[in-house]
C-alpha cells in the first residue's frame, strides 16, 4: 500500500550484479513486484523480490548487443506471448527483444544508424524507438511501420500516449514533438537544453526533464502549465508515481529527487556522480541506477526499510564519496569563509538543505533530513576528483554524449574544430576520422592522436577486471602510453597489431607484443586496398610540396622539369573536374611519381 502524507524514503536494498553504469530501468511484469535492469556492461537483468528478505534476486541475465545497452521497456501481453516482452535499445544500434526466461534475444530489429537511446510500448504490441541518429521509429513485431522525421538532433526520450496514435518524441535540439499517425502534429518549445526524458500524467498532461536542470509539465494542447526546479545540473530520468500526479526525477547531481504536490518534497544523495536512471514499482518504491553501477532501492515502508547496518553502511559510503566543487552542484565554494563543525548544532530549514563545514582543513558537505532532524555527511569536497570527465555524460556534442570534446585549431587564422573522444575509443581511430571528417592533411595523424593521448593520461573506465577489454571486440584495447609486460617492450601499435616501431631501434629489438589488438582482427581502414578520394584540394600547395620534396630527393631519383610540368597539367585537370581526360604520357609520369623515389 501506498504510504500516508509526509512520509520519507528510505534504503530498501543495494543490489550488486552489474559491472558498469546501470543506464535504464523499468518495472516488470512477471514475476510480480520485478523490474528489468540494463547497463553499459552490455547486459539486461530480471530481478524478481526475494520473498524472505527486503531485497531482490536476479531471475536471469540476458545478452544480444554488441556495446552498451541504455534503455529498455517492457512489451505487454498477447495471446502469444502471455508474460510479454523485455525490448533493450544499444550504442551498437540495435533493438534486443527477449522473453522473460530465455538469456538470448527471440529477434533483433535493426533499422536505426545510431545508439538507440530511448524506447516506450503501446497497446498491441507497438514499440516507438528513439535513437541519436535524430529519428525515431514505430515497430510492430518485428517490423518498421513508420520512421517519424523532424529532430534536428539526437532524440534522447520518447512515450506513446495512451490515446490511440499518439506519440512524444524529445530531442537534443531542445524541442519535442507531437506525433498522430506519423505526422507531427506539434512542437513544445521551452527548454534550453537537451530533453532527457517524458512520463505521461494523463491523455492530457505529460512532464518533460532536461539537461537546463529544470522539469516541466505541459498539456497535449502546447502550453506549459508548470516549471519545477530543484537540481543543479543534468536530470537524466524522471518517472511517475502510480495513481497520482507525484513524481521522481535522478540527475548528474548524485540525487534522486522525490517530488509531491509540485515541490520537492525529499533529496536523497547518491555515492555516485551520474543518477542514471528510475523507475516506480507498483508498491511506490523507487528503484534507481547509477555510474557505479549499483541499483538502489528505496521504500516508504517500515516492513520493507533495510536494517540499521544497511542504512548506516550506506551512509558511510556516502560519506566518504569525494564532491567536485567544479561540478557546481553546491555553488561556488570558497573554502577560506566556510563556518566549522558547530555550523551543523543549527537545524536546517527544508529538507535536502546542503551546509559546507571546514573541519581540519577538510571541506565536508552535509545534507539535512527533516524525518530524522540530523545533517547526514553527503561527502568530502576535493579540489578536483576528475568525477567531471570519468562520468560519461558530462560532455555533449551534436547531443550525443563523450568522456572528452577538445577543441582543436589547426592554423592560427581557420577554424576552431570540435574533436569528440571517448575513454574506450582508440586515440589514432578517432584522430583518423577526425581529420577525414573535417577534410583536413592526414599528415596531421600523428599529432591529432599524440594530443589525445596527451590529455587523456590515466582516464580510464572503471573496471571490474585490471585487464581492459576492448568494448567492441571484447580483445585487450590499446591504452596509450601503456605497454603490455616489461617496460623495454613497446605497446602495440593499434593499426597493425605489431610492435611499433621506435626511432633509433635496430628492428630485430623490437619482438611482437602478446595479446590480440582490437584492429588487427579486421581493420576497415588500414591497409587501404582502394583510391581515397578528396571532395577538394589544393593544387598549389601538392605541387609546392612535390617539388620541395624533390629538391632533397637523390639525384638519380628527381623528377625532371618536364615531369613536373606534365604532373602540373594532370593536376589542374583533375582540380578543375574539366572532360580532359589523362594522357598516357600524363599517367605513365604519375606512376613514376607514385612509386618514387624508389
Amino acid at each position: 500500500a501506498m504510504a500516508g502524507e509526509g512520509s520519507t524514503f528510505r534504503l530498501r536494498c543495494s543490489l550488486l550484479g552489474h559491472g558498469q553504469d546501470v543506464r535504464g530501468l523499468t518495472r516488470g511484469l512477471f514475476p510480480e513486484g520485478g523490474f528489468v535492469s540494463v547497463s553499459r556492461d552490455r547486459t539486461a537483468r530480471l530481478w524478481a523480490p526475494d520473498g524472505l528478505n527486503r531485497g531482490f534476486t536476479e531471475m536471469h541475465c540476458m545478452s544480444g548487443h554488441s556495446n552498451f545497452v541504455s534503455c529498455v521497456c517492457i512489451i505487454p501481453p498477447s495471446d502469444l506471448y502471455p508474460r510479454g516482452l523485455i525490448a533493450t535499445g544499444g550504442n551498437d544500434h540495435n533493438i534486443c527483444i527477449f522473453t522473460a526466461d530465455n538469456p538470448a534475444p527471440l529477434y533483433v530489429l535493426k533499422g536505426h544508424k545510431n545508439t538507440v537511446c530511448s524506447l516506450s510500448s503501446g497497446k498491441f504490441g507497438t514499440l516507438l524507438s528513439g535513437s541519436w541518429d535524430t529519428t525515431a521509429k514505430v515497430w510492430l513485431n518485428d517490423r518498421c511501420m513508420m520512421t517519424l522525421q523532424g529532430h534536428t538532433a539526437a532524440i534522447w526520450a520518447v512515450k506513446i500516449l495512451p490515446e490511440q496514435g499518439l506519440m512524444l518524441t524529445g530531442s537534443a535540439d531542445k524541442t519535442i514533438k507531437l506525433w498522430k499517425a506519423g505526422r507531427c502534429e506539434r512542437t513544445f518549445t521551452g527548454h534550453e537544453d537537451c530533453v532527457r526524458g517524458l512520463a505521461i500524467l494523463s491523455e492530457m498532461e505529460f512532464l518533460s526533464c532536461a539537461n537546463d536542470a529544470s522539469v516541466r509539465r505541459w498539456q497535449i494542447s502546447g502550453e506549459c502549465l508548470q516549471v519545477y526546479y530543484g537540481h543543479t545540473n543534468y536530470i537524466y530520468s524522471i518517472s511517475v508515481f502510480p495513481r497520482c500526479k507525484d513524481f521522481v526525477t535522478t540527475g548528474e547531481d548524485r540525487s534522486l529527487r522525490i517530488w509531491k504536490q509540485g515541490e520537492c518534497a525529499q533529496t536523497i544523495r547518491l555515492p555516485a556522480q551520474s543518477v542514471w536512471c528510475s523507475c516506480v514499482l507498483d508498491n511506490g518504491d523507487i528503484v534507481v541506477g547509477a555510474s557505479d553501477g549499483i541499483i538502489r532501492v528505496f521504500t516508504e515502508s517500515l516492513e520493507r526499510t533495510a536494517s540499521a547496518e544497511e542504512i548506516q553502511a550506506f551512509e558511510n559510503e556516502l560519506a566518504q564519496a569525494s564532491i567536485d566543487p567544479k561540478t557546481g552542484d553546491l555553488g561556488d565554494i570558497n573554502a577560506d569563509d566556510l563556518p566549522g563543525r558547530e555550523h551543523l548544532k543549527d537545524p536546517g530549514t527544508r529538507d535536502g538543505q546542503t551546509r559546507l563545514i571546514k573541519d581540519n582543513g577538510k571541506v565536508e558537505a552535509y545534507q539535512w533530513s527533516v524525518s530524522e532532524g540530523r545533517w547526514i555527511k553527503i561527502g568530502d569536497v576535493v579540489g578536483s576528483s576528475g568525477a567531471t570527465q570519468q562520468t560519461s555524460g558530462k560532455v555533449l556534442f551534436e547531443g550525443k554524449e563523450y568522456d572528452y570534446v577538445f577543441t582543436i585549431d589547426v592554423n592560427e587564422n581557420g577554424p576552431s574544430y570540435k574533436l569528440p573522444y571517448n575513454i574506450t575509443d582508440d586515440p589514432w581511430l578517432t584522430a583518423y576520422n577526425f581529420l577525414q571528417k573535417n577534410d583536413l592533411n592526414p599528415m596531421f595523424l600523428d599529432q591529432v592522436a599524440k594530443f589525445i593521448m596527451d590529455n587523456t593520461k590515466g582516464q580510464t573506465l572503471l573496471s571490474t577486471s585490471n585487464q581492459f577489454s576492448d568494448p567492441f571486440t571484447g580483445a585487450g584495447r590499446y591504452v596509450p602510453g601503456s605497454s603490455s609486460g616489461s617496460s623495454t617492450i613497446p605497446g602495440a601499435d593499434p593499426f597493425t597489431g605489431a610492435g611499433r616501431y621506435v626511432p633509433g631501434s635496430a628492428s630485430n629489438a623490437v619482438p611482437s607484443v602478446g595479446g590480440v589488438d582490437p584492429f588487427t582482427v579486421e581493420n576497415i581502414y588500414f591497409p587501404k586496398k582502394d583510391a581515397v578520394t578528396f571532395d577538394q584540394a589544393n593544387p598549389t600547395q601538392i605541387l609546392g610540396k612535390l617539388k620541395e620534396l624533390n629538391g632533397s630527393a637523390a639525384e638519380e631519383h628527381k623528377l625532371t622539369e618536364d615531369d613536373l610540368i606534365i604532373l602540373e597539367k594532370l593536376l589542374s585537370a583533375t582540380c578543375n573536374t574539366s572532360a580532359e581526360t589523362p594522357t598516357a604520357q600524363q599517367l605513365q609520369t604519375l606512376w613514376r611519381a607514385v612509386n618514387w623515389p624508389e
